[in-house]
């Protein structure tokens, strides 16, 4: 599934499209497409993991799945579920789902919640974190009321740097612990922004699909862990357990 800073880089791959006025539509999508015909896009926003296209009364929310993709100024072999043209160029979305948001787009997103935006708040996130103190943190951290935008490899990060055991509660771990990883959420998020811009994410993974602990030269143990049962990688010798 991409994660947030992957969808940033949507964003920008898409910017010359702004202001423009869609010529014509197609796909396979069960939403009302023709409705985007003739509209200008006023915006390109993105909320974590979800992209949106912003028109004067209503935006379109794509969500890539888990194996979703897209294409500018060119095609895949498979139908897309939704193909915007332009005079100058296209957009076309493959594998995902697409809603309408009817109204001011601002009514259905707390900016201040996503990590890698210019309103992101720590201090909201503590606070919602001290909410919820019986939870594991490696299903808090993929929580994206309070991190929008980190997923399952920012997850994996995160707590490898913070030194966290993914099965650790959170009302468990010491609060400068906490901001450590709230901190590092956001920090990483852009790190990952840049490396993918580079094409050389994989090979600064410290945990994710690793099967050593470069700290301590002992075997990763690799579980799916807490209620969202996901993959973790992690090392019980320095990534303390807080229970």
């Amino acid at each position: 599934m991409p994660e947030g800073p992957s969808i940033l880089i949507l964003k920008e791959d898409v910017q010359q499209f702004t202001g423009q006025k869609i010529i014509s539509v197609s796909g396979n999508s069960s939403i009302d497409i023709q409705r985007l015909n003739d509209k200008t896009i006023l915006a390109f926003k993105t909320w974590g993991k979800n992209f949106l296209i912003c028109f004067d009364d209503f935006s379109v929310k794509i969500h890539l799945l888990m194996f979703g993709t897209y294409r500018v100024n060119e095609r895949k072999e498979t139908p897309p579920r939704l193909s915007l043209s332009f005079d100058d160029g296209e957009i076309n979305f493959y594998t995902c789902s697409i809603k309408i948001l009817e109204g001011d787009v601002n009514q259905y997103y707390d900016w201040s919640v996503d990590v890698m935006n210019e309103n992101w708040d720590p201090k909201k996130a503590k606070e919602s974190l001290n909410l919820i103190p019986d939870q594991m943190i490696c299903d808090a951290v993929l929580d994206q009321n309070i991190f929008s935008g980190v997923g399952n490899i920012i997850k994996n990060e995160v707590l490898y740097r913070c030194r966290l055991h993914p099965e650790s509660l959170v009302g468990k771990i010491p609060s400068e612990k906490l901001d450590e990883l709230i901190a590092e959420c956001s920090i990483y998020s852009f790190e990952f922004l840049y490396w993918k811009k580079k094409f050389e994410l994989k090979k600064h993974w410290l945990a994710h699909t690793k099967k050593t602990c470069l700290r301590c030269n002992l075997p990763f143990v690799k579980k799916h862990t807490g209620k969202k049962n996901r993959r973790s990688f992690y090392c019980t010798n320095c990534q303390q357990l807080h229970i």
